[in-house]
């Protein structure tokens, strides 16, 4: 699709890219610590692995009833009670005193956080202006970026007062994007639809019958599998793992994968409105793969950090295409909560199943084939988008 005019980014817009910023803040503390700190409980990598699946896991199975709540109470307010179980369950992460303990509650924050990425996703499709969907989503993208970027960084300066305070860390800043968007997000889109008022909603049978559509659900897989669940799982992992990287340069991987995919974003939202999606999906499928499947067999510190910052300069084609691409699929004025949500479910089940057959493969054979096999899974993931139109109708 491309651009005809440039229209302003509404102030709701904006509003979301706050709280994203503030919510990947406290997000980019926890997640440089989360493997070591199921550690501690004398677990080994697969178990480990398993606090960031389950987080995913939850997320799966209840993807499909944060899409009926969104339908029926609107994004805006499912998206604010997600956050708050977000914000809750963090707090009591922090104060787990048993493996099994943080399990739970780390699958609680699951359901907080599908809530709020179902309704946040339908809010970014109702209002951002068509011509720039590309843009819009990058910004939104970028806040997260922002946030992994400066919270491993703080949580390194904050190292000193243990595993568990970056926990309590995480759940004040969800706090204050709760209100940040209770007092600035009123009315308007999103709401809670009126009484006798249907609004046309896309069915999952109709967007499935898209060849687009397939080929997202094949890219969010692959995209959960890479970089929602091997690279935060297994990283820190690795590094702590093999002495010539060691502990301290997961964090610094973390924010620099972040990075790269902040710097790569600033061009990518305004190329992807002008020269349509699919090219750049290809695009960062396959920088993604080149820069993943050496990963883990190139283990000393300067190609543990390069390598990291050609994977974030990869995925910054990957996720501000896709939410376009849904957007454009879904349109402004109708329901997609069944679309979005199995979307979501499509790349937690590659999260989930990254983790675990990735970590497996770890405790096996070895880092190195753990990281091949996920450069694969991504290379694979391009393959269907040979086989649409090469422009959206």
């Amino acid at each position: 699709m491309r651009a005809t005019r440039r229209q302003p980014i509404p102030a709701e817009i904006w509003v979301l890219v706050a709280a994203a910023l503030l919510i990947a803040l406290g997000y980019g503390l926890v997640a440089p610590i989360l493997p070591q700190f199921a550690q501690s409980f004398d677990v080994g990598v697969m178990a480990a692995s398993a606090i960031v699946s389950i987080f995913a896991f939850v997320r799966l199975v209840f993807a499909p009833a944060g899409g009926a709540l969104v339908s029926k109470f609107g994004e805006r307010r499912i998206y604010l009670i997600g956050l708050s179980i977000v914000a809750l369950s963090s707090a009591l992460s922090g104060l787990a005193d048993s493996y099994w303990m943080l399990l739970v509650f780390r699958g609680l924050g699951g359901v907080g956080s599908v809530m709020f990425t179902v309704s946040s996703m339908g809010l970014l499709v109702r209002l951002s202006p068509p011509a720039q969907r590309g843009h819009t989503s990058s910004l939104y993208g970028t806040a997260f970026l922002l946030g992994n970027i400066l919270g491993p960084i703080l949580g390194s300066a904050l190292s000193g007062l243990g595993q568990r305070m970056p926990f309590f860390l995480y759940a004040g800043a969800v706090a204050i994007a709760v209100l940040v968007v209770m007092i600035f997000l009123r009315g308007g889109a999103g709401g809670r639809p009126a009484p006798g008022v249907v609004q046309e909603r896309m069915t999952l049978q109709e967007a499935l019958g898209l060849p687009y559509y397939r080929a997202l659900l094949v890219t969010g897989f692959a995209h959960g599998w890479s970089n929602f669940g091997v690279r935060i799982a297994l990283l820190p992992l690795m590094a702590a793992a093999v002495p010539a990287i060691g502990s301290a340069a997961a964090g610094i991987a973390l924010t620099l994968f972040a990075l790269g995919n902040a710097v790569t974003q600033q061009a990518t939202g305004r190329l992807i409105d002008r020269r349509g999606r699919r090219p750049f999906l290809v695009l960062g499928l396959v920088i993604s793969a080149a820069a993943t499947l050496p990963f883990g067999w190139l283990d000393t510190l300067p190609w543990f950090l390069g390598l990291s910052v050609v994977a974030g300069a990869g995925a910054a084609f990957i996720a501000p295409a896709s939410q376009a691409l849904l957007a454009d699929l879904i349109g402004s004025n109708r329901n997609g909560g069944q679309a979005l949500s199995t979307y979501s479910m499509a790349t937690d089940l590659g999260s989930i199943a990254g983790t675990l057959l990735a970590g497996a493969i770890a405790d096996m054979v070895g880092f190195g084939w753990a990281f091949a096999v996920t450069g694969i899974i991504m290379a694979i993931a391009a393959v269907p988008w040979f086989m649409v139109k090469r422009r959206l109708a």
